[in-house]
């Protein structure tokens, strides 16, 4: 399963929305193979396997913002629905109600994909922990690579695309 369904297709469709690290309804539908029509259809005759830290429903500004940031959901722009978000736990429980070999597989990778996501805050925070106590014993000296060390553990700012026309002479 791990070669149909690549480990870095699923972390990338992991989002965080409200503090909590989750996956849209569409993105599920896909790696479950079922349309996302038949998932929520199926969450709906099961809503009470599905609490409110499983599975929320965005607001039109969540929306709005989920698919400025992710190419892969420009079909959503249009749509007057507003899409679900399951947490890990609401997508291992969507698995169980879906009951076909290709949710269950899936599941599988959506819960390592999880798992790694996890770990790898985790790892993070660990480090930037570390990285204080360090600073704390040292004296100002070493700030400078302190502040160096906190500049590479940041995620990289996106150069601005440039807005307007280039004159041939430039």
């Amino acid at each position: 399963m791990s070669d149909i369904i690549p480990l870095e297709k699923i972390e990338g469709r992991i989002l965080l929305i409200r503090g909590q690290k989750v996956m849209l309804d569409a993105d599920l539908a896909e790696l479950y193979g079922v349309t996302t029509k038949r998932l929520n259809e199926q969450v709906k005759r099961n809503r009470d396997r599905f609490p409110d830290d499983f599975m929320f429903q965005l607001t039109g500004d969540e929306k709005d913002k989920v698919v400025a940031n992710c190419d892969h959901l420009k079909k959503l722009r249009f749509s007057y629905a507003l899409p679900y978000v399951f947490t890990e736990h609401g997508a291992i429980m969507l698995a169980t109600i879906l009951n076909s070999e290709v949710a269950v597989k899936a599941s599988i990778q959506v819960v390592r994909a999880f798992v790694k996501l996890r770990e790898m805050m985790a790892t993070h925070k660990d480090l930037a922990r570390k990285l204080n106590e360090m600073e704390k014993k040292y004296d100002s000296q070493f700030k400078v690579v302190f502040d160096a060390i906190r500049e590479l553990m940041s995620p990289p700012q996106k150069p601005r695309k440039k807005v307007g026309f280039r004159r041939e002479n430039e």
